[in-house]
């Protein structure tokens, strides 16, 4: 009989976006693309053929915020962090990269930079990647569409807080820690000049403007500036309950009321609102889209901002910002989840060495640990674990973590499980419990703020386009990741 697929992956449930049900179906698959789905394939016309064990076949992860190379240098993280990822059932990484301090540690043109991150990039990465970039000078602004036209980079990003506030806290030293030029400014009017930038860039290549985009990170450097002080001088509070309080939740609320009055009067009309924290900031996303209809928002959480809050038993390793938040807005995050007002979830992985969340002469003061934490590996599981106690479908879990990220970032061949898409799947045991124990992560973090969690569901298995690069807690062959200029 005539061989028809290099693999067929049998015995599996397969859990689509967009779906309503969970369907038993076989998976063909040739050249690293799904050719058929269908009930039971003759085995005989498949050059090799895998038993599921019946497990939850998921779309390959879009792993849509990660920060690969922040505290160590790119050439290994991308290797380490990457292998974390494929563990968890991530096949697709995009990660923030900007010119400054951390990542490569360095300032210039964009056409300068970032060949030297695509070169350090090349072979390292065991999942395919991509890139945003954010815009730190003026003349970044005039680089967006020879970025956009030369390397396929479509999304850029705006850290709202860098303007007068340091990475982990209070900073009177932001042109060097940004290494930008004395006539440059990080400010709300370099923000709105970005997004006119983008607007323009819009217009220019019409074809790709849906995929074309703007991420925040919203916070007001001004607010967490004056209650930083205030948190210090009071005392009161420790841990993560201090640096919540810190960078209090109508912080968030403010920026974003500010960068989408920004994206109206520029009409910059896809706009990101990353890492949602809390009941404010949502409240003010679901008011800024009420407001401003005609803008395309999208709204992101990540799992630690999930799973996590200020009483968790690992106190600084916590530490990110936003900062993890009071159960309350936990809840209130889930409750956005549920009702449709929140597009994916992603980790917001930074591996942050133990060494940098412990100062050793004051080891408890939460405003001298560095900010980030890794999770990649943990993301599947996590929303999975937690979002079916609370009624979130596994099809659902599919568009928040695959199908939704893909669309907007211009994956167009990743996110589902049907014909024509790169075969990217994972493999879930959704019955299968296990304790969270960092030791056994493929990150060099050394630690996670979930450790000692229990979750439900384990990624036994990880595809990319048809090559298995994970099974059973280790990471099969060399890197295959590519670089995936977008559209992709």
């Amino acid at each position: 009989m005539e061989t028809q697929f290099d693999t067929i992956l049998k015995n599996i449930q397969v859990v689509r976006p967009k779906k309503t049900t969970i369907e038993s179906l076989d998976i063909g698959i040739k050249g690293g693309k799904i050719i058929s789905l269908e009930h039971d394939i003759n085995p005989e016309v498949g050059k090799s053929v895998i038993d599921g064990n019946n497990y939850l076949a998921f779309p390959g992860l879009v792993d849509a915020h990660m920060h690969t190379g922040i505290y160590t240098h790119l050439k290994e993280d991308a290797i380490t962090e990457s292998r974390a990822a494929a563990m968890g059932g991530v096949t697709t990484s995009i990660n923030y990269m900007r010119t400054g301090q951390y990542y490569l540690n360095k300032s210039g043109p964009y056409r300068e930079f970032f060949p030297e991150v695509l070169a350090i990039s090349d072979g390292k990465f065991h999942v395919d990647y991509a890139y945003h970039l954010a815009p730190m000078m003026g003349s970044h602004i005039d680089e967006i569409e020879y970025i956009i036209e030369e390397f396929g980079v479509t999304s850029f990003k705006i850290f709202m807080f860098y303007g007068s506030h340091g990475l982990h806290g209070k900073s009177d030293d932001q042109s060097n820690f940004l290494m930008i030029g004395p006539d440059d400014k990080y400010d709300i009017a370099h923000f709105e000049f970005i997004m006119r930038g983008i607007q323009k860039a819009m217009e220019k290549y019409p074809e790709k403007k849906d995929i074309i985009s703007l991420s925040l990170h919203c916070e007001t450097a001004e607010i967490m500036t004056a209650y930083s002080k205030i948190v210090e001088q009071e005392g009161e509070l420790s841990g993560l309950a201090a640096y919540s309080a810190s960078r209090p939740q109508h912080s968030e609320g403010l920026a974003i009321f500010i960068a989408s009055y920004l994206a109206h009067e520029t009409n910059c009309v896809n706009i990101n609102l990353l890492h949602l924290s809390s009941r404010k900031a949502i409240d003010a996303a679901m008011m800024m889209q009420t407001t401003f209809p005609h803008i395309n928002f999208r709204r992101e959480v990540t799992v630690g901002h999930l799973l996590l809050d200020v009483d968790c038993p690992n106190g600084n390793y916590a530490k990110v910002n936003p900062p993890i938040r009071p159960r309350s807005d936990v809840e209130a995050l889930w409750e956005s989840l549920k009702n449709g007002h929140i597009d994916w979830v992603v980790s917001d992985h930074a591996c942050c060495s133990k060494e940098m969340k412990v100062d050793l002469e004051d080891p408890d003061n939460v405003f001298l640990a560095k900010s980030g934490f890794g999770g990649t590996e943990y993301l599947l599981s996590g929303l999975f674990s937690e979002g079916t106690k609370r009624g979130v479908s596994a099809n659902r879990i599919a568009e928040l973590l695959s199908w939704n990220p893909a669309q907007r970032f211009g994956f167009k061949s990743k996110g589902d499980l049907a014909p024509g898409y790169d075969a990217d799947i994972v493999l879930v045991d959704p019955n299968e419990t296990f304790i969270v124990n960092s030791q056994e992560s493929e990150s060099t973090q050394g630690y996670s703020p979930f450790d000692g969690y229990a979750l439900t569901g384990k990624v036994k298995s990880t595809f990319l386009r048809g090559m298995k690069i994970y099974e059973n807690g280790t990471v099969v062959g060399e890197p295959k990741g590519q670089y995936l200029s977008r559209p992709y």
